[in-house]
């Protein structure tokens, strides 16, 4: 079990990525469910597309998927909401779920809505998918070809863990993975003082009461050099 520091929050799911129609980490989101009271009110923020307006497609799929896994309410962070709507809901929530897409689009939306600041101060448990994994860490890793990044690099998320993360870590689709990876985090890891945690698709970094869990190969790379994670 490692050991790191992380601020004020009491169990963050980071996901290296998930398919939610096809529901292929299921037994991840049980968990979570598990320890947000068995029956929790989960709060789900808008997919992170440019398209505005209510949750819809998206809404249903999550609604339903929250639904069978057990949870008593979902409730949606819609686009339009106020500070004080969405801090109502945050309140009311037992489990947070961030999800993918596009990371510096949610995290404008967060720091834009102050919703940041609240995520910080929250006690509960949140999900981070994919991009929302990317968006807990005070340093998220973009690697060359990732999303058509142009160069490996880290960029500030809103700081709920003082680690960083490589997301879709292996993806069978470039795009997602990246060129040259464990090249460029071994590189990256080494130039950075940030210890760089690689997580697959259908994997998870689970964060409790300072110790990490690890569900599925997970690696971390650090000064150069890339450990699995036990």
């Amino acid at each position: 079990m490692v050991l790191t520091d992380v601020k004020n929050v009491t169990k963050l799911y980071f996901l290296g990525g998930e398919d939610i129609v096809k529901r292929d980490s299921e037994e991840i989101h049980r968990k979570a469910i598990a320890d947000s009271s068995g029956a929790p009110v989960v709060l789900i923020f808008p997919r992170t597309s440019e398209s505005g307006g209510k949750a819809g497609k998206y809404g249903e799929i999550m609604r339903a998927y929250f639904k069978d896994l057990g949870a008593k309410r979902i409730e949606f962070a819609e686009l339009l909401d106020s500070l004080q709507e969405i801090t109502e809901k945050v309140n009311a929530s037992d489990l947070i779920y961030l999800p993918g897409g596009d990371t510096r689009l949610l995290l404008k939306r967060l720091r834009d809505s102050g919703t940041d600041s609240l995520l910080r101060k929250y006690n509960k448990v949140i999900i981070g998918n994919s991009a929302g994994a990317l968006a807990l860490c005070r340093d998220y890793v973009i690697v060359k070809g990732q999303g058509a990044a142009l160069e490996t690099k880290v960029a500030l998320g809103i700081g709920l863990a003082n680690f960083g993360v490589c997301v879709h870590y292996r993806s069978l689709r470039e795009e997602y993975s990246g060129e040259s990876l464990d090249k460029e985090l071994k590189g990256l890891s080494e130039k950075v003082n940030v210890k760089i945690y690689a997580i697959p698709e259908q994997c998870a970094l689970i964060y409790d009461e300072g110790n990490l869990e690890f569900v599925g190969d997970i690696y971390l790379f650090c000064k150069g050099k890339k450990t699995k994670c036990k």
